[in-house]
């Protein structure tokens, strides 16, 4: 794959629509789920975690168009999920409420790879 205004486009719209996505989850997070440990990005990332499960699994079975991979995947997932974030938001807690931190690292951790696992266990679980 290289690098042309087409792959720039369709990762560029991906990431548009992951952006706007991840702000408003984190705005509602925010507003109904007040708390010290970072809800939102906990929320995106395990929603971006399943969703990447689903698609992988599709892909591997529907061979996607290249730019469909890109839009979703690198452009879509990319914006929405925020590992930059939980990983600054970490450190923070870290300082501020080591148990706090702790916390906030293992649900991430753990909760992405059971929600990345069980989009995929889902998907190939439906199409066989």
């Amino acid at each position: 794959m290289t690098f042309n205004l087409t792959t720039a486009i369709a990762v560029g719209c991906g990431g548009f629509f992951g952006a706007i996505l991840r702000f408003y989850v984190g705005v509602e997070m925010v507003k109904h789920f007040p708390h010290e440990v970072p809800l939102a990005t906990l929320t995106v990332n395990i929603i971006g975690s399943f969703i990447i499960g689903l698609l992988i699994a599709i892909f591997i079975t529907y061979t996607p168009n290249t730019y469909v991979k890109l839009f979703l995947v690198t452009g879509f997932l990319g914006a929405l999920t925020t590992y930059s974030t939980f990983a600054i938001e970490s450190f923070m807690l870290l300082n501020s409420n080591f148990w706090y931190g702790v916390l906030n690292i293992v649900l991430n951790v753990i909760g992405t790879i059971i929600a990345a696992g069980s989009g995929y266990k889902l998907v190939t679980y439906l199409i066989r």
